[in-house]
């Protein structure tokens, strides 16, 4: 080895001898800083939450431990627990808040928070910290005074940390992993409902001279971002399970997705209503792409209100099936259209504009006479429905919903339907009216076949027009259904082949005596249908809807209770004159067999 390169060995260890003892001597002074500072951080962060909340939170923690190297901190078993007499107190000077939080967690992580710029300029900046799988108990209880306090209090938090720092800083707090429980204080008996696997993110948190005043920040936050996923539970009643897939809201942007939103039967379509007891709708349904927007977060902080400027569902299905074999529902469901419904919802909704794009609806029954399912489809559903509303505010302002919606039905004829609903109607009053586009009528063999034993054997519907107004009891209005070359069989189920078979002589007389085979008609007149229709207690708000232009439909084709008492009484008259005719050949039969025993 030559002299240079010695020389050169020799210098790099005294170099890396230097820094090895410079960091040792940073760990040596880190670990007896933390070790003594211990206590006095203790003091500090228990003495900063008392006073940053009024003395209504405490915070306790078995352990601290620091480094000033990384700028890292812990405290271990950390719990933040409300002074239940401070929040008494609170509430009769009515200063309490409506949420109280109860905090549980293993660790509470700060990673660099830059010490030197705490000790030199009084700044305490901190890139991140993270509660790793906190338990969260929220407790709501709403009070008149805070209806009208601004979103920024009187009093700034740093007013609390003035005498420690000029400034707090936290650039991301995480809630990793979250179970969440809330229970709702408002009513006589609390109502709890929890949720897991919640991810919560609070961005650039500060505390300044200015930041109370900043208008562009949401309790002192630039932005919240929550995110779940894989959510699932059971309904109540044990029918149903509701599942969510990727849910994400950003409180910056107001907006909130969800990747998949399902409500899943728990047992097949045969099922389901027998572990009922009766007949009941089951419904099956799949969203995808639900996006709301325009979210006020401070407003569903403080009051659990909801309230968004538009909702987007695209891509889905709403299956509903009923099982009319089984026994009838006993109970009446009057009071439970879908605004009636909205309006019992327990916390506040407003969604200005809900708009529909690619869902399909479809509504089923399995028939008790034939044994078959009959099925209606709208598929390709679009449209917007306004003012979903059961705020008493909004409604002051305008107590009407409405939905404008295009479908097409049983894929082919484009439906045109508007509704109006009365939010504030006692009696569930509302308005529906559309127009129905040409479309083959054999595809409505789907559904009359099964559930009117009726085959169309030809037509071509050219529009349906109808307009009616209905409530719980009731539906009046009128159809116009135009139509051409309508030609239908009528059917039995033949027991012994186990299927539908034609009547040949009552589809003829049907066909001869009662059914319009044109409307308008050759003289061209169209014969309107003036609806009146009462509507079974106990039937659902599908069913009332289908039954109501189904009336329409069977006056408008010529099926009138007039001409049905008609061609009853025909065929009442053809089975007499048959069993006459069978009489008269059984007694010829019988004397012929007479004449011949006398021979």
């Amino acid at each position: 080895m030559t002299k240079k390169v010695r020389k050169s060995y020799n210098s790099l260890k005294w170099v890396l001898g230097i820094l090895l003892f410079g960091i040792l001597l940073l760990v040596a002074m880190s670990w007896y800083l933390s070790v003594k500072i211990q206590p006095v951080i203790k003091t500090q962060v228990r003495t900063m939450v008392l006073n940053a909340t009024d003395s209504l939170y405490r915070i306790e923690f078995s352990d601290v431990s620091t480094n000033f190297i990384t700028g890292s901190a812990t405290l271990n078993d950390v719990t933040i627990i409300p002074d239940t007499v401070i929040y008494k107190k609170l509430t009769g000077l009515k200063l309490a808040p409506n949420n109280i939080y109860y905090v549980r967690l293993k660790k509470l992580m700060v990673r660099n928070f830059h010490p030197w710029n705490a000790l030199r300029f009084r700044k305490l900046k901190i890139d991140v910290l993270l509660f790793d799988n906190p338990d969260v108990v929220m407790v709501n209880r709403q009070f008149d005074f805070n209806e009208s306090k601004r979103q920024h209090p009187d009093k700034s938090p740093y007013d609390y940390i003035s005498g420690y720092l000029k400034e707090l800083k936290v650039k991301t707090i995480d809630f990793k992993n979250i179970s969440f429980k809330y229970v709702n204080n408002n009513t006589s008996v609390p109502q709890v409902d929890s949720i897991k696997n919640l991810n919560i993110t609070l961005k650039n948190w500060l505390i300044d001279k200015n930041s109370a005043k900043d208008e562009s920040r949401f309790y002192f936050l630039k932005d919240i971002v929550i995110n779940l996923n894989n959510y699932s539970f059971a309904t109540p009643d044990s029918l149903y399970h509701l599942n969510l897939n990727e849910l994400n809201f950003s409180a910056a942007s107001g907006k909130l997705y969800i990747k998949s939103f399902r409500v899943v039967p728990r047992y097949d379509e045969m099922k389901f209503g027998q572990v009922a007891g009766f007949a009941k709708d089951r419904f099956n349904i799949e969203m995808s792409d639900m996006s709301l927007e325009g979210i006020d977060l401070p407003l569903y902080i403080r009051k659990q209100e909801l309230y968004a400027k538009e909702m987007n569902i695209s891509n889905g299905f709403v299956e509903v099936f009923n099982n009319n074999s089984l026994p009838k529902e006993t109970e009446a469901r009057i009071g439970k259209y879908p605004h009636q419904l909205l309006q019992k919802v327990k916390g506040l909704i407003t969604v200005k504009q809900l708009n529909l794009n690619n869902v399909d609806i479809s509504y089923a029954e399995f028939d008790r006479d034939s044994r078959q399912k009959g099925k209606i489809t709208f598929e390709r559903t679009s449209g917007s429905i306004t003012n979903v509303t059961n705020s008493t505010v909004v409604k002051a302002q305008n107590h009407y919903m409405f939905a404008n919606l295009t479908s097409y039905m049983m894929g082919q004829g484009r439906l045109d339907v508007n509704f109006r609903f009365d939010l504030n109607a006692r009696d569930g009053a509302f308005i529906y009216s559309g127009k129905l586009g040409p479309m083959d009528g054999r595809v409505l063999n789907r559904i009359t076949k099964p559930l009117g034993m009726v085959e169309v054997k030809s037509g071509k519907v050219r529009q349906l027009d109808f307009d009616i107004n209905a409530n719980d009891l009731k539906a009046s209005g009128k159809v116009d259904f135009a139509f051409n070359d309508l030609s239908v069989a009528l059917l039995k189920k033949d027991e012994a082949q186990g299927r539908l078979v034609k009547q040949g002589l009552m589809s003829f007389l049907a066909n001869a005596m009662v059914i319009n085979s044109d409307n308008p008609n050759a003289a061209g007149v169209l014969l309107a249908a003036p609806i009146k229709y009462e509507r079974v207690k106990t039937a659902s708000f599908f069913n009332f809807i289908w039954k109501t232009l189904f009336q329409g439909i069977k006056y408008s084709v010529g099926v009138t209770p007039e001409k049905e008492r008609k061609i009853k009484l025909q065929i009442a008259n053809f089975e007499k004159m048959k069993s006459d005719r069978d009489k008269r050949r059984a007694e010829r039969q019988k004397r012929k067999a007479r004449k011949e025993n006398r021979r």
